[in-house]
């Protein structure tokens, strides 16, 4: 019966004659097969109305700005530059900016470490890189934007797919329409840049007004940051990573990817040296920039559940450092500040 009614359905949105006025352009994605099954779907699983949800894939259309935005860059993987990527986040315009928030939501900051365990400054350099502490959330419909790599990329369709989905989930969930929402490219949307997924899955209502607003809620994004660590294993008061010495060719070691697997000391026994307990796992970490010494770290623990937000070794490493900085910049403030008795 179950299959009988979705063929009907099908056939039903198949039969339906185009949108007036400009033609197929004008029907935006509601004309597209895959899109329609997708429709029928989300009425099966979910209950969702055919003919609205048709309506909104009628509004949207393709959108070849994301599907360039995601594909691989043309430049070779060996011309990615660590100086250059470590220059866009961890600079003074968001150390400065840092240490503003960081005042401001001091309190909101101190709850979520307690609760979580992340520090602060972890939390707010997270903020800091996605966003510039919700300056730049994304100006791209979200709806249209996980439409066009759902149904047009499809090296990563089933992720999209399922993104899109919990879209549409997400946006019934907080009474709000999906054709309102702005986020990145890739779909991602707040001030933290939670995909709906994680959001549905990991943000909280912290500011206690019974409901989850990732968008303008700045206390609902740092707990749900805080959060979203703690649920992928952050180990409060364990530490992220350290400098790195590599005698001979670290390959093998590299090839094993970002996830700690070894302990420092056997890595100790394959050529690599650094400060740390030797009981420790840890990773392997290059940081290469053409023309320069390669950077190496060992990334523990930790520095493999900030990959878990961006699963980019570069990424976490500008978390880490640009952390540091703030951490370090916000106890010169505080020891200032108590100096002068304020």
């Amino acid at each position: 019966m179950k299959h009988l009614v979705t063929t009907l359905l099908v056939a039903l949105l198949a039969s339906l004659p185009p949108l007036p006025v400009f033609g197929q352009a004008a029907a935006g994605f509601s004309q597209n097969p895959e899109v329609q099954a997708f429709i029928v779907s989300m009425h099966e699983q979910h209950g969702f109305d055919v003919a609205h949800l048709t309506r909104q894939f009628a509004a949207i259309r393709p959108n070849a700005t994301v599907l360039k935005a995601i594909r691989p860059p043309a430049v070779p993987e060996k011309q990615r530059s660590w100086d250059r990527y470590r220059e866009r986040f961890v600079n003074e315009q968001r150390l400065v900016g840092g240490l503003s928030f960081w005042q401001k939501h001091a309190a909101t900051l101190l709850r979520a470490e307690a609760i979580y365990g992340v520090p602060a400054e972890v939390i707010v350099a997270i903020i800091g890189v996605e966003t510039i502490y919700g300056q730049h959330m994304g100006s791209f419909g979200v709806l249209e934007a996980l439409a066009s790599l759902a149904f047009l990329y499809p090296p990563r369709a089933d992720f999209f797919r399922s993104e899109l989905e919990q879209f549409l989930l997400l946006a019934r969930e907080n009474g709000v329409s999906p054709l309102e929402i702005k986020g990145s490219f890739a779909g991602a949307i707040g001030i933290p840049q939670f995909m709906p997924s994680s959001q549905r899955r990991f943000a909280v209502d912290f500011d206690g007004d019974d409901r989850i607003d990732l968008r303008h809620s700045y206390t609902d994004a740092i707990g749900s940051v805080g959060r979203f660590l703690q649920q992928h294993g952050w180990q409060k008061g364990a530490p992220v990573a350290v400098p790195a010495r590599v005698n001979g060719n670290p390959a093998a070691l590299l090839a094993t990817g970002i996830k700690p697997t070894l302990t420092v000391a056997e890595l100790a026994s394959q050529g690599v040296a650094a400060a740390a307990d030797g009981d420790r796992p840890a990773a392997l970490i290059d940081l290469v920039t053409p023309g320069a010494v390669t950077e190496y770290w060992l990334g523990f623990d930790n520095f493999y559940v900030i990959t878990r937000y961006n699963r980019s070794s570069f990424y976490a490493m500008a978390v880490f450092q640009l952390a540091e900085a703030l951490r370090e910049a916000h106890g010169v403030r505080v020891s200032a500040l108590s100096a002068n008795g304020s």
